[in-house]
């Protein structure tokens, strides 16, 4: 039985904004700097350090699409790579020293933990996209 009432549009639209959120500020910060300053400052681990938004996010849009029984394999596949790839490459970074400054990073290593950390964003992108779709089909008029 498919649940298309206020709560689960509530859980979506709530998982939704928790979700992009991590993937907007750091745009709306830079635009903020560069008009103010005329510096064009960056923060790219924005994303990773607002982990727990994505998690409550993605949490609420799974339960959404539970209930709606519509986007639950994009959400649940998406939700599951960006939290192995956030971890994966926090653990090598940890395990190799890289974050205590203990080793001297070489190219390889720190290319490997940069490629984690940009397939997290592809994967938070996925799941807002999927956010999105699901938000759509859940506003869809019945006919």
């Amino acid at each position: 039985m498919t649940y298309k009432g206020g709560f689960t549009k509530i859980q979506a639209s709530l998982g939704t904004i928790l979700v992009w959120l991590p993937i907007l500020m750091p745009v709306l910060f830079s635009i903020s700097r560069l008009i103010q300053t005329g510096h064009f400052n960056f923060d790219f681990l924005m994303p990773a350090e607002m982990f727990v938004f994505v998690l409550a996010g993605a949490g609420l849009l799974l339960w959404a699409a539970a209930r709606a029984q519509a986007w639950l394999k994009l959400l649940g596949w998406s939700t599951g790579l960006a939290i192995g790839l956030l971890v994966a490459g926090a653990a090598f970074a940890t395990f190799t020293g890289l974050t205590s400054g203990e080793t001297e990073p070489a190219e390889w290593m720190v290319t490997l933990v940069i490629a984690s950390l940009v397939g997290y964003i592809l994967m938070v992108v996925v799941i807002g996209v999927g956010g999105v779709l699901l938000m759509l089909n859940l506003f869809k008029p019945s006919t």
